[in-house]
């Protein structure tokens, strides 16, 4: 079992560093069945010094291999990555993950158990991904209930053959905007019957800054963003489940629209609030709170507005 952990990056150099030497100490079993390992980096044309910052420091990472393209988003710099990759075994983490060293250990361990316990290969691994806001030591902090994900498929810490990858399709690359291109490939690998095993001991901390009010816009833009690419998830698989998934219907739009106040609680009105439990040490309480007041409400105004448009163009769109 050969390792290729593909990973997009796009002007995070600082958690980067951390992400890279994480994956430089993976330890492993004295009879594992890991052959070896590669990083397959792609850089999705960072701004930052990405790029000079590793070729001045490629001693320090030997199992990294590097790739450039233009700022295409993530979906097509993980195919990218797919393609260059050399293991039989695809590992997909994000840029700001920082793994424990017996990362790629624990998803081996469950992969082969998950083929003895099914009797087949048709399956995949997801490890644990633990949100931190601590830089300096992002290990410490612990699983908590808001850390737990139902989702079938998502790229923040999966291994899977590379087989399965390419008879789904890989990514759809005009997912270019913020969100979902993961879970719609998860759709046709369901389609393949793929089973989805927990690998609890492959630990992730997933690094974001602490919540300031100065995030905001950007947060909203993403709702928005969000909401546009699920319209083209929905346009690809017009069902019921992915009409909640992308929050496609009047349950979410009633809701949000009440606890918004039909827009009255938003970023200016709320924003004493969020300042408050920000300065009470409480920036992430602060985050779930603008989540309910106005961050679901932008998500669902954008799903509509892209769903308006997408009718317009073409009729037959239900």
């Amino acid at each position: 079992m050969f390792f290729s952990v593909v990973i997009p990056t796009y002007n995070r150099k600082p958690i980067l560093e951390k992400c890279l030497r994480a994956l430089e100490q993976q330890q492993f079993a004295a009879s594992t069945a890991v052959t070896g390992y590669e990083i397959v980096l792609v850089d999705d044309g960072s701004t930052d010094g990405t790029l000079d910052w590793l070729q001045q420091e490629q001693a320090q990472f030997p199992h990294v291999r590097l790739f450039q393209q233009t700022h295409m988003g993530p979906a097509a710099a993980r195919n990218l990555g797919v393609a260059e990759s050399q293991g039989d075994t695809i590992v997909f983490i994000d840029s700001d993950l920082v793994v424990v060293d017996q990362f790629l250990q624990a998803h081996a361990d469950q992969l082969l158990q998950g083929q003895q316990t099914l009797g087949h290969d048709r399956l995949f691994t997801y490890g644990r991904v633990i949100n931190t806001c601590n830089f300096e030591a992002p290990e410490s902090e612990p699983f908590k209930l808001t850390d737990f994900s139902a989702a079938y498929f998502a790229t923040g810490n999966v291994a899977i053959a590379r087989t399965w990858l390419e008879q789904a399709g890989l990514f759809d690359t005009r997912f270019q905007l913020y969100g979902w291109e993961d879970l719609e490939l998860g759709v046709r690998l369901r389609q393949l019957d793929l089973t989805l095993i927990k690998a609890p001991a492959a630990v992730g901390y997933h690094w974001h800054p602490a919540f300031s009010l100065a995030q905001i816009p950007s947060l909203i833009d993403k709702e928005i963003q969000r909401g546009r690419m699920g319209v083209l998830f929905y346009q690809k698989h017009p069902t019921w489940n992915v009409r909640l998934m992308i929050q496609m219907t009047w349950i979410h739009r009633l809701l949000w629209g009440i606890l918004s106040l039909g827009g009255l609680l938003n970023e200016r009105t709320t924003a004493p609030l969020l300042q408050w439990l920000i300065d009470q040490g409480k920036p992430q309480l602060a985050l779930e709170a603008a989540r309910v007041f106005f961050l679901n409400w932008y998500n669902v105004q954008g799903v509509y507005s892209a769903y308006t448009e997408a009718q317009s163009s073409n009729p037959n769109f239900k």
